[in-house]
């Protein structure tokens, strides 16, 4: 099969990106607060900070981090907290100063914390006290040293911040005890910085902004090296696609999945950033009440998510009677946006729920549906500027068109490797710079892709491949169905077969009404066996379910 470049998919889309424009993100960053100081950049919890505020405080960070600290440029600084205030501070103040930023997730167990900052290196931490029990026992294992501690209510103001601090503390016990007595404060971090004179330094395309961790699900997780030219090439590509849809300066996108994903941390918050827009961060999107009641407050332009946030939120009545008409661009990613959710979304809102895909190891966008895309298709879109995407099988060789096999993926995007792992590095990037991505994929004639699966979900029924996506797809269209997922599970006949996972929206609904269902719209061999009934499904930080998890949970049962 012929590689496939986009060319004019969609009006006004340059095939290729140009990449001299910054040579780092902290340049790109500077460039916006030169264009957009008066405007807010980010709000939290009811408070607004403007890009110039940003552009101060993120400065005063880093001077702290430079000469308080004393660390050398390349140094690895983690941040570990949920979308609030400090986290762009941190981030972009790491960035600034020539730092390589450690994502780490809140919600990581001890062992969990301990791989990933013994193996990035990491010896400065920035941490929400709410998960300072974590880091406590597991520091003397690791080489870190410096550990500036933040609270909820940091940037909240007075007496606000104050408030919060303590309901989270001591109502809400929100805060398990913990003892680090080498700690800084956030506060006192800033204002150490502000007393201190940050020293520009050099930073260039092929530095190291992120390690970000990934594969967690699947066994250790890995650092994808991620450079300032990765992670800039997929802004420029990201801008490049949705150009004709916003306006600079004027839009307001609403961020509920975390800064610290990588889907979040470039479609979120650099790539809007780039453009000028202010940016509302949700804390905990589980709380929909709480989310849609924000929602409500702010004449929001863009929305991204995941398929059970958006199905979350159009199950909610508040959500369903929100104003819309502001809203330009709903962009779904991280994991198969279903049927179902993705029409009950354009009756609800009146605008597409577009399909874009991407992997951490993609910084992280690879392909994504035109805007202007009237309906649902199942397809991940077209390539993105400067991306070449080819279809291969096992042997590396590309298939015929429209077969299936596993997508492949090059352009400026694609990560420079995984940290300390050249052989694990090499498994996933081919000599010819391909990207294996592991997932199942077929593209047509026009260049769009539509996932199949991934390679260690797939089913095989009696020699026949059962893909689950497509399971699920069909199990989310019964409408007393509220989330599913399906595995295959042993069969002393077929080898495997099908069991799904559902968590009810009916409480009436039955088995039997389920298989009927499956049965009108599957062939035989892929009609679910098995059905249990939940009243939640596991899932990763931003919601990706995992069959992982639930065949795990299969196989112990024996």
């Amino acid at each position: 099969m012929d590689k496939i470049w986009l060319q004019s998919y969609q009006e006004g889309v340059p095939a290729e990106i140009e990449l001299s424009e910054f040579q780092s993100l902290g340049e790109m960053f500077e460039k916006s607060v030169s264009l957009y100081r008066e405007r807010i950049a980010y709000i939290n919890m009811g408070v607004e900070i403007t890009y110039g505020e940003l552009d101060k405080q993120s400065r005063d960070f880093a001077a702290y981090l430079q000469t308080n600290l004393k660390l050398p440029k390349g140094s690895r600084v983690a941040i570990m907290m949920p979308n609030v205030l400090q986290y762009p501070i941190c981030m972009l103040g790491a960035l600034r100063a020539g730092y390589t930023v450690v994502n780490c997730n809140p919600l990581y167990t001890p062992r969990e914390l301990e791989h990933q900052l013994k193996d990035s290196g990491t010896e400065t931490i920035v941490i929400l006290e709410n998960f300072a029990h974590t880091l406590e026992q597991v520091i003397d294992k690791t080489a870190v040293k410096n550990v500036v501690m933040a609270r909820l209510g940091d940037m909240l103001g007075v007496p606000k911040g104050s408030i919060v601090n303590f309901v989270v503390k001591y109502v809400k016990k929100m805060v398990p005890a913990w003892s680090l007595p080498s700690h800084v404060d956030f506060g006192k971090a800033l204002s150490k910085g502000a007393g201190s004179d940050f020293k520009p330094v050099v930073v260039t395309q092929e530095d190291l902004a992120f390690l970000q961790y990934t594969g967690g699900t699947t066994g250790l997780s890995k650092g994808a090296m991620l450079t300032h030219r990765n992670i800039l090439a997929n802004l420029a590509q990201a801008y490049a696609w949705i150009k004709p849809a916003v306006v600079e300066g004027g839009e307001l996108i609403v961020t509920a999945l975390p800064l610290y994903h990588i889907f979040a941390l470039t479609a979120n918050c650099f790539a809007f950033i780039r453009i000028g827009a202010s940016n509302l961060l949700i804390t905990n999107p589980r709380d929909i009440p709480a989310f849609t009641a924000e929602l409500a407050k702010y004449p929001f332009t863009v929305i991204t998510g995941v398929n059970t946030l958006f199905n979350a939120l159009l199950n909610n009545d508040q959500f369903i009677a929100l104003d819309f008409s502001k809203m330009k661009l709903a962009l779904g990613g991280g994991m198969a946006v279903q049927r179902a959710v993705a029409e009950h979304w354009k009756r609800v809102t009146g605008k597409p729920l577009i399909e874009a895909y991407g992997l951490t190891e993609t910084s992280p966008a690879a392909t994504m549906n035109p805007l202007n895309i009237p309906e649902y298709t199942g397809a991940i879109g077209l390539p993105i500027s400067s991306t070449e995407v080819a279809i291969r099988d096992d042997k590396g060789v590309d298939v015929p068109l429209g077969e299936r096999g596993e997508l492949c993926i090059r352009g400026p995007q694609v990560m420079k490797g995984y940290y300390n792992r050249p052989e694990e590095t090499a498994t996933v990037i081919m000599a010819d710079g391909f990207l294996r991505t592991g997932d199942i994929a077929v593209m047509d004639n026009k260049g769009y892709v539509r996932i199949v699966d991934r390679k260690k979900d797939m089913i095989l029924v009696s020699g026949f491949n059962v893909y689950p996506n497509e399971i699920e797809e069909i199990v989310a269209m019964h409408p007393g169905v509220l989330e599913v997922a399906s595995i295959g599970v042993p069969d002393e006949k077929s080898g495997e077969a099908v069991k799904i996972f559902v968590v009810k929206k009916d409480q009436s609904l039955t088995a039997a009404q389920l298989i009927a269902h499956c049965r009108e719209h599957l062939t035989g061999y892929k009609v679910p066996s098995h059905v249990e009934f939940r009243t939640d499904l596991p899932k990763t930080n931003v919601g990706k379910i995992l069959r992982r998890e639930l065949r795990d949970g299969v196989a112990s049962k024996g």
